[in-house]
């Protein structure tokens, strides 16, 4: 009775592994895959070109009583022309930026942030790849920008800039590290605006806002600042990995939504608001994101991330208001706020925090659950890097460094492991007395065990320990953009990404990509590295005897193939992660066995395996 339900338990695991596996896993990397090729097509049909005097929808961009204002979508060249980013670029007047790690412009109409491009970061593995870009302006393909200002209450008189407003700027110059830029306009009221950009030499801005009041009568304005983004971006869809706006806002606390949480069956205005809070709030991609960090001497403000439908998309914004200023005659209004725009690089996300007090600024990074695991190995596995240059090798010394810290537990489950094979006569003995009342074989086996000092489940801890360990160090490969692009040797030119070689193509012989047929495709990918990781698990299994019951050997003789499957599309650095832990535990088992007088059966078990011997024991 007790094999049956070990068996049905093990089919039982077995299937909750694939299912979770192909739910997680499988199924977003079909739509992936669905997704490249939609790209793909698009991209060799060319952007669809507007109807002759069609205008895009554009949000209400009347602010309401403590709201920040929406901002319009323009549309510059010709009527029916396509726009390319290029083209919105030039049909304004701009701002050189120039860093280190940033390049792009300032647009003095509406005096935005609206090109970004990090010059360090290639859109491939080949450096001569487009740098990846991060904020594109109103009008082009996929609008995506920061905004700043002043707004008033509905009705309010006070004539403030808005999108359309072209500032002037006060010298000449290009934004810079150690050149600021400073950026005019006068409303002609009495009301003189400036607004001061500075940058460091990562992805942080400082922006300075002063209203200088030489009118009559005092002005209410509320400060404000949002990021806009135009269309529903491609997310990759992965269970693990947030996608989305994101906040760390005070007592809320973190808040992560998805696209799809603005969707609204009657295609209304979907909003989530965060009132008294501080904190701060934006947009995250699995390797970039923007986020608006208040003054933390403003410790009260309203924080909202905003849906607005537009045609067949929406147009998304993360956003904060600050309590009204009034300005009296004669005097000067100043707020300021910061603007993260860039690679979220750990060390520098942990600088930002720790430098300006950002509260929880490091979540802009999805750690996951296992934060307390997964972001010490990351900093073990960077300080590796830092010694040995290879990213690879960083992985292969911390799990040598994994094995030794857990070797004590290690050691008293293999030394179980080795008593249960010392006692395996006694054990067939008792099962081949007693097989017809499976009551008292189950109960003379305990008491061997008892007797003996057995832990019948000893087994299974070395495989347990493993999986949090396993699930950290997937999520530093997967999150991290320090292992993006990251080369171990030989063919595996990015750690973060799947081996490239395939069984199904002959290694690349064949021209042809298995991986693009419909339904079997995402299962047909299967590299040198997943092969090897598959040997060495079998291996592993080889070095215990195959249990008694038919159906659980024919399960785990069928573990290693399923699992060599299943991890073939996983990064390349989790399987030879994977692969090398095998190695060890192999070398570890059959060290301590030989130590405790356990014959190790290995080969014996391989030949068994293919009809060249008999089986051990029988």
């Amino acid at each position: 009775m007790n094999d049956q339900k070990n068996t049905v338990l093990a089919i039982v695991l077995s299937a909750l592994v694939l299912i979770a596996w192909q739910f997680f896993y499988g199924m977003p990397q079909l739509e992936k895959q669905k997704q490249i090729q939609a790209d793909q097509q698009q991209a060799q049909q060319g952007p669809k070109p507007q109807a002759e005097g069609a205008t895009q929808p554009q949000p209400s961009t009347t602010p309401q009583p403590g709201t920040a204002p929406r901002v319009e979508q323009r549309t510059p060249g010709a009527p029916g022309a396509p726009v390319t980013r290029a083209t919105a670029i030039a049909a304004s007047p701009r701002v050189a930026i120039q860093t280190p790690n940033l390049t792009g412009s300032i647009n003095r109409k509406g005096a935005r942030i609206d090109d970004l491009s990090l010059s360090k970061y290639r859109e491939t593995v080949d450096p001569k790849s487009p740098p990846i870009v991060l904020l594109s302006p109103s009008g082009g393909p996929e609008p995506y920008y920061a905004d700043f200002g002043w707004t008033g209450d509905a009705g309010s008189p006070v004539k403030t800039p808005n999108a359309e407003t072209v500032w002037t700027q006060q010298g000449g110059g290009t934004l810079t590290p150690t050149t600021p830029v400073t950026l005019t306009y006068d409303n002609g009221e009495g009301l003189e605006f400036r607004r001061t950009f500075a940058v460091d030499d990562k992805y942080l801005f400082s922006v300075k806002d002063e209203i200088v009041n030489t009118s009559s009568a005092p002005a209410k304005l509320y400060p404000y600042a949002l990021v806009s983004r135009h269309g529903t971006p491609h997310t990759l869809g992965y269970y693990i990995l947030h996608e989305g706006p994101i906040a760390v806002l005070g007592e809320n606390g973190l808040q992560e939504k998805n696209y799809k949480d603005f969707d609204d069956k009657d295609k209304k205005e979907k909003e989530f608001s965060f009132s008294n809070t501080k904190g701060w709030l934006g947009f995250t991609d699995k390797y970039w994101a923007t986020a608006l960090v208040p003054d933390p001497a403003a410790t009260l403000f309203k924080a909202s991330f905003l849906g607005i439908p537009a045609g067949n998309d929406k147009t998304y914004q993360a956003s904060y208001l600050l309590a009204a200023q009034t300005i009296a005659p004669g005097a000067t209004a100043t707020t300021e706020t910061r603007l993260f725009a860039g690679a979220k690089e750990v060390q520098v996300i942990d600088q930002y925090e720790k430098q300006h007090k950002i509260d929880r600024f490091d979540r802009l990074i999805d750690w996951g659950w296992f934060y307390f695991i997964t972001k010490p190995m990351f900093n073990l596995i960077d300080y590796l890097f830092k010694l040995t240059g290879n990213f690879g090798i960083a992985i292969l010394l911390v799990t040598v460094i994994i094995k030794i810290l857990f070797f004590p537990l290690a050691n008293k489950s293999y030394a179980s492991m080795a008593k249960m094979k010392t006692v395996q006569p006694q054990m067939l003995a008792l099962r081949e007395r007693y097989k017809d009342d499976k009551m008292k074989q189950q109960q003379e086996l305990m008491e061997l065990y008892k007797r003996e000092k057995i832990n019948p489940l000893a087994g299974c801890l070395p495989i347990a320990i493993q999986i949090p360990v396993f699930f950290a160090l997937y999520k530093v490969l997967f999150v991290t953009i320090e292992m993006r692009h990251a080369p171990f040797f030989g063919w595996i030119k990015d750690l973060a990404a799947p081996d490239p070689t395939n069984i199904f193509n002959l290694f690349g012989l064949i021209p042809y990509d298995p991986t693009i047929l419909p339904v079997i495709g995402p299962f047909l990918h299967l590299g040198i590295w997943p092969l090897i990781m598959g040997v060495t698990m079998w291996v592993q299994m080889k070095l215990n005897p195959a249990p008694p019951d038919p159906t659980q050997a024919m399960i785990f003789n069928y573990m290693p193939i399923i699992f060599t499957f299943m991890l073939a599309s996983f990064p390349a650095g989790l399987v030879i992660y994977w692969a090398w832990n095998n190695t060890l535990s192999v070398a570890q088992q059959a060290f301590i066995m030989k130590r405790h007088g356990a014959k190790i059966e290995l080969f014996d078990n391989i030949k068994a395996t293919f009809g060249l011997g008999k089986k051990p024991g029988a």
